[in-house]
């Protein structure tokens, strides 16, 4: 009997999940679980994988019961997982040395600034796409390393093992320690400093310059092929498709071609816009990166622009200030008041991401008077998503030539706040699309799976599936526009500068 699914293992900032989807992209079964972030030191935020892994095993056991199939009915499995984060673990015994790094992580800003003394911060621009800055993975690989000195010692041996969660997830689903796949896949290299952006391959002078063993190293493969065959409860079942979050969500929403564009509101917010087979280096503060690799085909590429807090600053209005019970009242409490009525929240809790790559940024609310209250601290939560979105959207058409965004493809949990989507169709003066599968993350994954296993043909066979099913228009006049991003800006000059320099 002809497999009748596809599994995406989804590994979140905040949660993983196992999602099984049919043939037409639906999901059909979903299982996830929540796991704990640590956050030791201000600007320290840590992963324990050893229970992602276990989290990862569940969820599997569970959609597989829930839809009541087994492994004989998988087709294939795809690994989609948030890039930056940097997991070091033991060869022989399979455990972490150390809690995983996570992209939120500020640690190394000292660092970064060392590292971009000599060319400033867009020293290996041309080679990587990348900035320097705390947000990539090869400084925080470098910190662990230099926390015991014979970890290094271990890692020239051979004895460790780096990866980002896509590759820790991809060792343990193909055996661990007996006989594990020790490899990833452009969109998560090319996040690292570490991979060149032209070769697709680790570059000898940057491991110099960061003095980081290659022996570390996973293999750099294709983004959708078949790397292994699974264990445990899809035991048999080719592992086949891996793409980072972002690049993943591109793939699901099927911005195949250049021009196309999407945004996800998770924790941070990350917009994407489809370059196509020739890579363009941003002179307005975006990532240049790879937005896949077929097996057999060459690299496309995309543009990035990442924002640090987006759904985080919901949660930290909850969990923080107290103002709401559940992130789901907010949109109501924002609707209690007309307006933010000058009251700007510019959320840079660590630094201030694309277009700005500020780590001297903090977080500020501007604009307070005696008639501020907690529904107008709301509302300018949800507008400062809006902005932030704007500026790598303004980015991204300066650095292409485009005039304007024809339409802005959307997903993540923030998508059902419709006050949220207004907004920002009336800030980009472009309509804001929602899809009929809210999962594009995981679609992406199991898509690039179902790919190298024949279970979908082609990408038109992928385009047939997609269907938008909320459009918003923009309502907003240019006048109004104009003058809330000029507002936006003046709260963005307030943030720069405030953190204490690193010593």
């Amino acid at each position: 009997m002809a497999a009748t699914l596809v599994a995406a293992i989804d590994h979140g900032t905040s949660s993983t999940r196992c999602i099984l989807f049919d043939a037409r992209g639906a999901p059909a079964a979903t299982a996830q679980r929540e796991q704990t972030m640590h956050y030791p030191r201000p600007g320290w935020v840590e992963l324990d994988m050893d229970e992602v892994w276990r989290n990862t095993q569940e969820c599997i056991h569970e959609a597989l019961i829930s839809a009541g199939a087994s492994a004989a009915d998988v087709a294939g499995i795809g690994i989609t997982n948030e890039r930056e984060t940097v997991v070091l673990w033991d060869r022989a015994t399979g455990r972490t040395v150390a809690p995983a790094i996570t992209w939120q992580d500020t640690r190394t800003a000292a660092s970064a600034n060392v590292l971009a003394a000599d060319g400033g911060i867009n020293r290996f621009h041309q080679r990587t796409g990348l900035p320097i800055s705390t947000y990539s993975s090869a400084l925080k690989l470098v910190w662990l390393l230099d926390q015991d000195s014979s970890r290094r010692d271990a890692a020239k041996r051979g004895d460790l093992l780096f990866g980002t969660p896509d590759t820790w997830l991809l060792w343990n689903l193909t055996g661990g320690p007996d006989g594990g796949v020790h490899a990833t896949e452009p969109t998560n290299a090319s996040r690292t400093l570490l991979m060149n952006l032209h070769t697709l391959e680790w570059d000898d002078e940057l491991l110099e310059t960061m003095e980081i063993p290659s022996a570390l190293l996973p293999e750099i493969r294709s983004s959708s092929e078949v790397y292994g065959t699974a264990i445990g409860d899809l035991s048999g079942v080719p592992v086949a498709g891996v793409l980072g979050d972002q690049q993943a969500s591109l793939f699901g929403h099927t911005c195949f071609d250049h021009g196309d564009m999407k945004n996800t509101y998770g924790t941070g917010a990350f917009l994407l816009f489809t370059l196509g087979e020739e890579p363009v280096l941003s002179e307005h503060g975006l990532i240049t990166t790879v937005a896949w690799k077929l097996d057999g085909a060459g690299p496309v590429y995309a543009l990035e622009g990442s924002v640090a807090v987006a759904g985080a600053l919901i949660q930290w209005l909850r969990d923080n200030l107290g103002i709401v019970d559940d992130a789901g009242e907010v949109e109501a409490l924002a609707r209690s008041v007309e307006g933010s009525e000058g009251v700007v929240f510019v959320p840079a809790f660590s630094g201030l991401f694309a277009p700005y790559w500020r780590n001297d940024a903090r977080g500020v609310i501007v604009g307070l008077t005696r008639f501020a209250n907690k529904g107008h601290i709301a509302r300018a939560a949800l507008e400062a998503t809006a902005y932030q979105t704007y500026d790598l959207v303004e980015a991204m058409l300066a650095d292409t030539g485009m005039a304007r965004l024809g339409e802005l493809r959307v997903d993540g949990g923030m998508t059902r706040n419709e006050l949220l989507m207004q907004f920002q169709a009336d800030v980009l003066g472009a309509p804001v699309a929602v899809p009929a599968v809210a999962e594009m993350t995981a679609t992406g994954a199991a898509y690039a799976a179902g790919l190298a296993t024949g279970f979908w043909s082609d990408l038109d066979e992928l385009r047939a599936n997609y269907a938008i099913t909320r459009r918003w228009q923009p309502e907003m006049g240019p006048d109004e526009r104009a003058a809330g991003v000029a507002s936006w800006r003046r709260a963005v000059d307030r943030t720069l500068g405030l953190a204490a320099p690193e010593r």
